[in-house]
């Protein structure tokens, strides 16, 4: 195995194609073919399924990526530490749930860094897909919520999955308002005052289980309810429909406007905010130093 084959395996799932990897490197393509071969067969795995249609990266391949780019992640630490001219490419990948606290965090950790050259993800999706992503090594952890009510059927998902989760924070479940809404000025609120708005909530596509629902009481019948698939599309409907959703209460002026209110929501029910990882692989300094900020934002939140 060499530091170039690693790079080359890179390259080759960035650009989607050996053809396209070999035109942007000014590499022959039975060289990059070869170091893949190599690789294969030092490791006795398969990194990549060949057809017809191109390449995909097998189960095993999406494993050995991850370790890949750590490898080549540390290589490049070591360049900038000992005064090579190559500046370090960060690299770092997170599945969440919408919150906006990990977009605020996710902010905190570009500016904590401040490096010349990353390549960062940060993926707002669905709860199936978040453990999905960490399952398959596409994002290096994932952020989502337990409670009483889904925590026993997430938790026998995690395991199935072979994922950990780890506690950030208890959060009261709060309700999002417009400033304007009649409710907004209220101390507290009930599922039957907010009975006569509409209720916006997240869809979850196929995998729609009341157990995979971003919003608590997810039972709770409802006149009125929208499905979204995006943060901005639901406080856009916050803002004109007088909808609500039930959430964690951390809400970001700076990212989500002055307009939108949180009131506490009268109920027993509690959220434990924590993040996912998959103990195959280890966790980068660039995701460590973002488990860092989410904590530094949560404990921000919940002074407020």
């Amino acid at each position: 195995m060499t530091l170039q084959q690693l790079q080359y395996v890179i390259a080759i799932v960035e650009h989607g194609s050996i053809s396209e990897t070999a035109k942007q490197l000014y590499v022959a393509q039975p060289t990059l073919s070869s170091a893949v071969r190599t690789l294969e067969e030092e490791f006795g795995i398969l990194i990549f399924h060949r057809s017809a249609r191109g390449i995909a990266l097998t189960e095993d391949g999406r494993e050995f990526l991850s370790y890949a780019r750590q490898v080549v992640e540390q290589a490049d630490l070591l360049h900038q530490h000992y005064g090579a001219t190559r500046q370090t490419r960060q690299r770092c990948s997170i599945s969440t749930q919408h919150y906006a606290f990990a977009v605020d965090a996710f902010v905190q950790l570009i500016q904590r860094l401040s490096p010349e050259s990353y390549e960062f993800t940060l993926r707002e999706t669905r709860t199936h897909e978040i453990m999905e992503d960490v399952r398959n090594f596409d994002s290096e952890i994932g952020i989502l919520y337990l409670s009483s009510f889904n925590e026993k059927v997430l938790r026998a998902m995690l395991e199935e999955y072979h994922l950990e989760f780890h506690s950030l924070a208890m959060a009261e479940p709060h309700v999002f308002l417009r400033a304007a809404h009649p409710l907004a000025k209220r101390s507290s609120v009930t599922t039957a005052d907010l009975e006569p708005y509409p209720f916006l909530c997240f869809e979850q596509g196929v995998h729609n289980s009341f157990y995979f629902a971003e919003e608590l009481l997810s039972t709770v019948p409802h006149k009125k309810s929208i499905r979204v698939s995006d943060r901005a599309t639901l406080f856009n409907l916050l803002r004109g429909v007088n909808g609500y959703t039930i959430c964690s209460g951390m809400v970001s002026a700076d990212l989500n406007g002055g307009d939108i209110v949180s009131v506490p929501l009268d109920t027993a029910e509690r959220m434990e905010i924590g993040w996912i990882s998959n103990p195959k692989t280890q966790t980068s300094r660039a995701a460590k130093l973002y488990i860092q900020e989410l904590q530094h934002v949560l404990a921000e939140y919940q002074k407020k």
